[in-house]
């Protein structure tokens, strides 16, 4: 496995006191140096190119982007860039590509450890704390080398908007989310499934407040059915960690563990399907709990897909049950498996 990071995301700069703060790249650095000190590869980013970019925002946006160099810019009430945020958003646009290609080009996992994060990112607009929607750049990139079925999976508590329309009208790309649900951005309704040829492509699982381990399981058991269904050439893992108990954003109750199992059962459905694997960070913003999360991350992946236990001690409550209702009734004309 490849990991993809840099120490120049902490030169992307918030306003004290903000979430996604400097702070977070730091626990990227130190994992990337333990992963080295035991043999591990690492690699630096390279910046997405305006090409890359354009196939997913417009260049109006790129361009408001790129006017940004130099300045610190108030984007929205929780978006914001500091002098050297323009160059580091193109090397966690980039670092996403890179995994995209490492995964197609070796067949071999690659992890890219980025800041700022980017699936709220429109193609219009910065928001949530994104400037360029690092994973639906990647998506974009894989088509482009002639794929045709690529899976996004958003495993971060907030629904990604922005993964979510840039493929909305297209059978290119599963996207695949679940998050608490009603919550900010305010969109990911189970009847959100896509549009036109894109109709069906669009697979929201969205849970209530509280969701647990056990929830959490029972929906990836049933998503990974879906992803064996559609079968893609690629999967892209938006690695959100701000389910976490831990985490002061949001009020889901997932643990590390939890969070293991949920890639251990992604990992095993891309090993049925055979298909590679690219990770690239989203939320997460407990610094213990996003440390903790990415190790036990890695020990999936690196390990030989057995010793995380699915089962969660605590018993499947109703939200679970209540989420994969409302995903089968708007879902189940697309996908058999549901």
């Amino acid at each position: 496995m490849l990991l993809i990071s840099s120490h120049r995301f902490a030169e992307h700069t918030t306003p004290p006191g903000h979430p996604e703060r400097p702070e977070r790249a730091a626990v990227f650095d130190r994992i990337a140096a333990a992963w080295r000190d035991r043999g591990g590869r690492t690699a630096e980013p390279r910046p997405a190119t305006r090409e890359e970019l354009l196939r997913v925002h417009d260049a109006a946006h790129v361009d408001l982007m790129e006017s940004t160099k130099g300045r610190a810019v108030m984007l929205d009430a929780d978006t914001f860039t500091s002098p050297e945020s323009y160059d580091i958003a193109l090397l966690a646009a980039g670092a996403a590509v890179q995994a995209a290609e490492h995964a197609l080009d070796t067949k071999e996992t690659a992890f890219a450890l980025v800041r700022p994060p980017g699936h709220h990112a429109e193609r219009d607009k910065a928001m949530g704390f994104c400037l360029f929607n690092n994973v639906a750049v990647a998506a974009a990139a894989a088509i482009a080398r002639g794929l045709s079925r690529v899976a996004v999976v958003d495993i971060d508590v907030h629904h990604g908007n922005g993964s979510q329309w840039s493929f909305y009208d297209s059978p290119a790309v599963l996207y695949v989310s679940t998050h608490q649900f009603p919550f900010y951005p305010g969109t990911g309704a189970a009847g959100e499934v896509g549009s036109g040829a894109g109709e069906g492509f669009t697979f929201n699982v969205p849970l209530e407040a509280g969701a647990t381990d056990a929830d959490y399981a029972a929906v990836y058991l049933a998503i990974a059915n879906v992803l064996m269904e559609y079968s893609p050439e690629l999967l892209l893992i938006s690695a959100g960690y701000d389910a976490h108990d831990d985490d002061p954003l949001a009020s889901m109750r997932v643990s590390t563990a939890g969070y293991a199992a949920i890639v251990q059962i992604l990992r095993g459905a891309a090993e049925r399907i055979g298909c590679p694997i690219a990770l690239v960070t989203e939320g997460g913003y407990d610094l213990d709990a996003l440390r903790a999360c990415v190790n036990a991350t890695l020990e999936v992946l690196e390990g030989d897909g057995r010793g995380v236990a699915i089962a969660a001690s605590q018993p499947v409550a109703p939200r679970a049950a209540r989420a994969l209702d409302a995903v089968r009734a708007a879902q189940s004309r697309f996908w058999r498996a549901i």
